[in-house]
């Protein structure tokens, strides 16, 4: 088998809800999608997402990802798609990091590769748990009245769980931190989400403003080293996400013990191939796990229920999901979706959802 064709679309998605960070610092209204279709010489046909959350979160940058499948497609072309860690090595060969860019391209060939084998992706990948995994709601506020709602409107919908996303103002996001846990249901997960949102300083005093709450953090800082300073000063909980890009950033903070939890964006860190190593390190070290989709249509949060199906049970928290936060739906309500705030693992070989093809307009290229 070979790649023969590599298609490319770019959509838009907007939000149903203009979406804050940091406090109200960053706004995101429309995310930037590329979808990518991989033909081979046998007929089967794959489809893959990089859908990064805006242009000004991390470095990751929708056009860019355009960019650099054209620069990498004539080294994967010709390839063996279901030999994942053949094109995961041209892909890095032919582009040194962009790890974003090669994301959708990996997602492809795990979608072939299942077809081919005529296994959904996870069981290809040796896991599979058919246990439904609860969407953690994203509740991108800007105070407490509205994290309220937002809550309560993701609560309707069967949501379990919620990321909320605090940072950038110590006396705030303590109250906001308290009124949410005040009016917590049993049995309900919450992620307090800081997105980098603290200084050092402002770490350590909402940690240890909140500490009787025993609840847990995502992203107090900017970078590991800041994690790192501030580890020992505190008890909570730490889940990283933004730093946790590279294997070597998943051995630094098992090995140092900066994080209880890994949040893995599978957009960020180059799709399923390399996630998978990261998974592996975090069971070996006993840390525990939110999978996540940085963005996108339904294609991106089934690729990230694949991933998280292949984590055991007790050890995988929650999926992340953007499906329910959009307005256009590229695959005509086919594909995992929200049942009671859970999404189940599709059944059928490789990815389980492929997009409306007439829904994604002209291609905006095509490399063969």
């Amino acid at each position: 088998m070979k790649i023969t064709q590599i298609t490319v679309f770019h959509v838009d998605l907007p939000l149903e809800h203009p979406y804050w960070l940091s406090g109200g610092r960053l706004k995101f209204e429309v995310l930037d999608a590329t979808l990518v279709k991989i033909d081979t010489d046998t007929g089967i046909t794959g489809w893959g997402e990089g859908t990064p959350w805006g242009h000004t979160y991390v470095p990751a940058h929708g056009p860019g990802i355009r960019a650099g499948i054209e620069t990498m497609a004539k080294f994967v072309t010709g390839l063996d798609p279901r030999k994942v860690l053949d094109v995961e090595r041209a892909m890095d060969l032919a582009l040194p990091g962009h790890l974003y860019a090669k994301s959708p391209i990996d997602m492809a060939c795990w979608d072939i590769a299942g077809q081919a084998a005529g296994m959904p992706i996870a069981d290809l990948m040796g896991g599979g748990s058919r246990t439904p995994r609860p969407i953690a709601a994203s509740v991108g506020a800007k105070d407490i009245a509205e994290t309220r709602a937002v809550i309560d409107r993701y609560r309707q919908r069967g949501y379990v769980a919620h990321s909320v996303k605090i940072g950038g103002d110590v006396t705030r996001d303590i109250a906001r931190i308290r009124d949410v846990e005040a009016m917590r249901k049993p049995g309900e997960i919450v992620l307090y989400d800081v997105n980098r949102g603290w200084t050092r300083q402002q770490a350590l005093r909402v940690m240890s403003a909140t500490q009787d709450l025993q609840i847990m953090f995502e992203q107090p800082c900017e970078t590991l080293d800041d994690i790192a300073a501030i580890a020992g000063k505190h008890a909570a909980p730490v889940s990283v996400d933004e730093a946790l890009v590279t294997l070597q950033d998943a051995t630094r903070i098992a090995r140092d013990g900066l994080a209880e939890v890994f949040g893995i964006k599978l957009n960020r860190v180059g799709g399923l191939t390399k996630a998978a190593r990261m998974r592996d390190v975090a069971l070996a070290h006993g840390i525990d796990m939110f999978v996540m989709a940085t963005g996108g249509s339904v294609l991106a949060d089934t690729e990230a229920l694949h991933l998280a199906a292949t984590i055991p049970d007790a050890n995988c928290h929650a999926v992340w999901a953007c499906q329910d936060m959009i307005t256009t739906d590229i695959a005509g309500g086919r594909g995992p979706r929200n049942t009671d705030g859970h999404l189940h693992l599709p059944e059928a070989p490789g990815l389980g959802v492929h997009p409306d093809e007439d829904a994604l307009g002209d291609p905006v290229a095509v490399y063969r």
